[in-house]
């Protein structure tokens, strides 16, 4: 057997060269755990500090927890007394009229989201930095686009209620809005970060703004678009149900209704149909987005 051929052994070094070695790691283990157990107790001082000024009180939440639990109580009875999965045929009595004001629901969510997407991809291009040169532009659009998803949906819905009355229409026009500033955000984020060598020929070539935009980004953007954009859907239908507590039309308002005149199997039901609904969307909303981003679906 050759010497190339013999197995080699690891070598320590000598004690005096590995001893320094070994404080300096440990020094350094030492102040890695000192600045974890600060951080931490940064953290829970934070939390017992905000609890304080919440005038959170944990006593209060066990003395009336045997409430919140006997509420899920009510909601699993029918009017008689029977459970409500006994008689599903009185338990979901109203399922048309659930159905329908649950596809309004889903429509308000969709119509808000596409025309909000419209929205916030057209202005996306000028709040970017690699593509608008113009500091006061993109200054604006970013700036509404904070604006837009800072002040809360349901605002925007009860303003808008009082503006055009009960009805979808508030609810479309308020999730329009904060979708154009969710979106957009994300949409700028993702044309700033674009490969520049396709902008940078359209522009040696003397092409426009709009034709930069159409023929060097958003061929790089879209499937990105696309996914922000499902996934802003699954979330807007699910703000579209609480916006009907304010009167902006769909299964929100008959859920509030239910709630308001105590219809506690009412309650079950609709709830039951929600979830059913949200969970069916997020699951083809998921395999779409996995589709665009070219990954298996889960």
């Amino acid at each position: 057997m050759t010497d190339s051929s013999k197995p080699r052994t690891s070598q320590l070094l000598p004690d005096g060269q590995l001893a320094p070695l070994l404080a300096s790691y440990a020094r350094s283990l030492r102040k890695s755990r000192l600045r974890f157990l600060g951080f931490l107790a940064t953290m829970i001082a934070l939390t017992l500090l905000a609890a304080w000024v919440a005038e959170i009180s944990p006593v209060l939440f066990f003395t009336k927890l045997g409430g919140f639990t006997s509420y899920f109580g009510r909601l699993a009875h029918l009017d008689n007394g029977t459970l409500v999965w006994t008689d599903p045929v009185a338990w979901f009595w109203g399922w048309k009229r659930w159905l329908r004001l649950l596809g309004e629901t889903i429509l308000i969510g969709y119509t808000g989201t596409f025309i909000g997407a419209l929205l916030a991809v057209v202005m996306s291009f000028s709040g970017a930095t690699n593509l608008n040169k113009n500091s006061v532009t993109r200054f604006i659009v970013k700036r509404f686009f904070e604006f837009c998803r800072t002040v809360p949906d349901l605002v925007f819905a009860l303003v808008f209620v009082v503006a055009y009355g009960v009805g979808p229409l508030p609810g479309i026009l308020a999730i329009i809005i904060h979708t154009i500033g969710a979106l957009g955000k994300q949409f700028t984020e993702l044309v700033e970060n674009i490969d520049m060598g396709p902008v940078e020929g359209l522009e040696a070539t003397g092409a426009g703004r709009v034709a930069i935009a159409r023929f060097g980004a958003l061929p790089q953007v879209l499937p990105g678009y696309l996914s922000y954009t499902l996934l802003r859907f699954e979330i807007n239908v699910r703000s579209a149900t609480i916006m009907g507590f304010v009167g902006a039309g769909g299964i929100g308002d008959e859920l509030m209704l239910s709630i308001r005149r105590f219809y506690y199997a009412d309650i079950s039901a609709i709830l039951v149909i929600i979830i059913v609904t949200v969970y069916f969307i997020d699951i083809l909303t998921s395999r779409l987005r996995y589709r665009l981003q070219g990954a298996p679906s889960s």
